[in-house]
């Protein structure tokens, strides 16, 4: 019986992720075409205590290409009590930048939600473009976004994040399973039925927002942002909600430092998953999470005598294969190929640390920026 449902389970995820992978190549790279700059943005940067990361994005905005009078930067101040703030100054003293440096404003359980919320109301301009205080933005990103825009006409842009690079393998772990959702996110586009976004780099208009009722129904929730958003503009007009695959657009951030952070992230992550009102977000985590399940039982069914060696072997390859080919998309297009270097190993703990991830968060609080918050 154990042996059926293993195979029944692998063979459904094969399907899944091979789909996923055939959707990925759906999604066409776009290409930038030299128009003329036109769309206005706000950026929106909600932080709580990032003096050691403002720095370098901060940096990074200071080198946009796009022509300063078409976007504004809004900075969002979550009660920050580090030198966050006189930070952003020393910064940006020299800049004839449009920056501005907001008090969030508390409204419900997300401190990010509100922030946005708070920016959004403060904002100027009709697209807005939200990203974190620990990441860094590459030159032609509003170039592409603008482009992107003009010739597609979208109320809903979802876009490329990385991890930057590090030699450590505990740093390759989790640029490796940040891979798979990247690689599941465009995936998702490419089958016409999109369910993850990323807020780090996340576009949309503010009649949308607006039109969408915003963070309403969800703010209860502390994290998911991103996800809810997707799915209230799907819901407005699901045709004008689109993936942007360009490398002018990809925005970089770290990876945490130690394992405890991690876990930490992964339960927040988990925590909107979860609550994803998208049929198929949780029909992509049953399958994943049973798929998974299958592989951390399968060393103990081969020594309690209810699998044989060989098929216990086959299921593993299978899902070895069908998951490499999706992390070979995405890092090629994301260009992190020399993190495959550590794919076998990270592809033999990775089924114990997700599934114990999921067991955790059926009961477990998490903590995110100092705060604790319940499931």
């Amino acid at each position: 019986m154990i042996v059926t449902v293993a195979i029944i389970i692998i063979v459904i995820y094969l399907m899944l992720i091979g789909s996923l992978s055939f959707g990925f190549d759906k999604i066409k790279t776009f290409r930038l075409q030299d128009l003329k700059a036109k769309t206005k943005f706000s950026v929106v940067i909600p932080f709580r205590n990032e003096a050691k990361h403002l720095p370098k994005l901060l940096d990074s905005i200071l080198k946009l290409n796009y022509p300063k009078d078409l976007f504004e930067i809004i900075l969002v101040d979550d009660d920050s009590s580090d030198q966050s703030i006189e930070m952003i100054h020393k910064v940006m003293a020299s800049s004839a930048q449009n920056l501005s440096i907001i008090k969030n404003k508390r409204m419900s359980n997300s401190p990010k939600k509100d922030a946005i919320s708070t920016a959004i109301a403060h904002s100027k301009n009709e697209w807005i473009i939200t990203t974190d205080a620990d990441c860094i933005v590459p030159t032609y990103w509003l170039d592409t976004f603008d482009e992107y825009i003009q010739t597609r006409h979208p109320n809903c842009i979802v876009a490329p994040v990385s991890y930057t690079q590090n030699h450590s393998f505990f740093n390759r772990f989790q640029a490796l399973d940040f891979l798979s959702l990247q690689g599941a996110t465009i995936g998702g586009f490419g089958l016409k039925l999109p369910f993850l976004s990323n807020g780090a780099n996340f576009a949309y208009q503010k009649t949308a927002f607006k039109n969408s009722n915003g963070f309403k129904d969800n703010s209860d929730i502390a994290s998911g942002d991103d996800i809810f958003l997707l799915e209230k503009f799907k819901q407005l007009n699901v045709k004008k909600v689109a993936y942007l695959k360009s490398n002018n657009a990809i925005v970089m951030t770290s990876p945490v430092d130690h394992i405890g952070q991690l876990i930490q992230q992964r339960l927040r992550w988990a925590s909107k998953t979860s609550r994803n009102p998208n049929g198929f977000s949780k029909m992509v985590g049953l399958v994943v999470f049973l798929a998974n399940l299958v592989c951390v039982v399968l060393p103990f069914a081969v020594l309690i005598g209810l699998m044989e060696l060989r098929i216990a072997i086959a299921l593993f390859v299978i899902k070895f294969a069908i998951d490499f080919l999706l992390l070979f998309k995405t890092s090629r297009f994301l260009g992190q190929e020399s993190i495959l270097l550590s794919y076998i190993y990270a592809s033999v703990l990775y089924p114990f640390f997700s599934v114990y991830i999921v067991a955790l968060s059926w009961f477990k609080s998490y903590s995110w920026k100092g705060r604790v918050f319940k499931r």
